[in-house]
């Protein structure tokens, strides 16, 4: 697909996360209004609470975009969201009869504050990215055993924390917790001195199914509203003392970052990317009918306190091993019912080349091998004051397919007890 054109000129350059082909999701506010729905295109937003009340875009006959989260939309069902997409794609498009009406409704992005675009009902992260598990399981288990035994055969994931999800732009505190260090008899409590990021996506469930419902991949892959970037930032010397035998939990809960925009399924539909090779045949239930993954390049950027911005790392997400669809029909393969607002966290996205390790734990493997900074300083992992970035795209014939940035500045621990 090309470049759809825009009377909003500032859509139509290449360069521009939020062409006309890409009509993402958020929730913004500005000195005068409140938190509202809206949609990015170019360098501005659309006010959707406005167009709604001038009867431009009606979806039903009570609102649903005069509210800070997009839960409502959800609700609504696939048909709802293929209707919103094609009447904002009139509204905005080159000579469309609604442009004096709909112009007055354009937000600048340079005044706006943006907020998390979903409330999160329930939040699940996997560990489906192949390089990243051989990486991290070579390092603690060696390369013959690098993967678990079931790795092959299901995603596996654990429930996190819908409660510290938050927005791109919110400072993260570094967290305190048990660390037992491997030359200590007891642990101690203090702040991380281990704190990681993950680069991930995001799925948003959109639709919900009752307990004892088993969505097929295929069903599942309809269910998905959209998706973000995802950082679950992970302190690894508290993840290395609890994990066992029942997986990360305060080594995880402090915090997770996402990307303010819900690029829609629709606007990455031309992005389809191929089915990974397998040497073990997946369980039918987990079965493809067609391309999950997408090609989206994904980009891991530092900046020090008062520094400048650095990329540490490249990578794309169809380096995935398992996609969003096949951890959605997973997660509900034992009847657990699933609900709109749900966010799946893919896990860690590494290529197979050092600089494409979507964590630092692999970047500086270990702390074995820190990474050097342009400013001449150093990093194993995450120091006070840094700001980590991700950023993503897919790129198409002379538009591109953006996430927006997911940021997040790490603040000092707090006294201990």
């Amino acid at each position: 697909m090309t470049l759809l054109t825009s009377w909003v000129e500032s859509a139509n350059s290449a360069d521009t996360d939020f062409p006309l082909n890409n009509l993402p999701y958020g929730v913004f506010s500005t000195d005068t209004l409140e938190p509202r729905c809206g949609v990015a295109i170019g360098d501005m937003v659309l006010d959707m609470a406005a167009v709604e009340a001038e009867d431009l875009i009606l979806l039903h006959f009570d609102p649903v975009f005069d509210v800070p989260y997009w839960n409502d939309v959800m609700d609504l069902g696939p048909d709802a969201w293929a209707t919103l997409r094609d009447r904002l794609t009139d509204l905005l498009a080159t000579d469309s009869p609604d442009q004096a009406k709909v112009a007055p409704h354009l937000v600048p992005m340079a005044d706006i504050r943006l907020h998390m675009p979903i409330v999160v009902s329930e939040y699940t992260d996997f560990y489906a990215g192949r390089h990243h598990a051989t990486n991290v399981g070579t390092m603690f288990r060696g390369a013959e055993n690098a993967l678990p035994p079931n790795w092959l055969h299901m995603p596996i994931g654990y429930n996190g924390r819908a409660s510290t999800v938050v927005v791109s732009g919110t400072d993260i505190r570094r967290p305190n917790g048990q660390i037992k260090p491997a030359d200590a008899d007891t642990p101690h409590f203090g702040p991380s001195q281990r704190l990681d990021i993950e680069l991930e996506m995001g799925a948003i469930v959109g639709t919900s199914t009752d307990m004892g419902d088993t969505p097929s991949v295929a069903e599942a892959d309809e269910m998905i509203f959209g998706y973000v970037l995802l950082n679950d930032w992970s302190a690894r010397d508290i993840q290395a003392w609890e994990y066992q035998p029942l997986g990360p939990f305060q080594a995880k809960a402090f915090a997770t970052s996402i990307s303010p925009w819900i690029v829609t399924k629709a606007a990455l539909e031309p992005f389809r990317a191929a089915t990974p090779e397998r040497e073990v045949d997946l369980l039918p239930y987990l079965a493809e009918p067609k391309p999950m993954l997408y090609d989206i390049d994904l980009s891991v950027i530092i900046q020090p306190d008062g520094g400048a911005q650095q990329v540490i790392a490249r990578t794309n997400y169809n380096t995935m091993y398992y996609s969003a669809p096949q951890q959605l029909a997973h997660h509900a393969a034992s009847g657990c019912a699933m609900n709109a607002g749900d966010l799946l966290g893919s896990g860690t996205i590494s290529g197979p080349d050092k600089d494409a390790r979507g964590s630092l734990l692999e970047l500086s493997w270990g702390g074995a091998e820190p990474i050097a900074l342009n400013d001449g300083t150093t990093r194993s992992f995450v120091q006070d004051g840094d700001t980590m970035i991700l950023t993503g795209h897919a790129a198409g014939d002379g538009y591109r397919i953006g996430f927006g940035a997911c940021a997040g500045t790490i603040l000092p621990a707090k006294p201990t007890p």
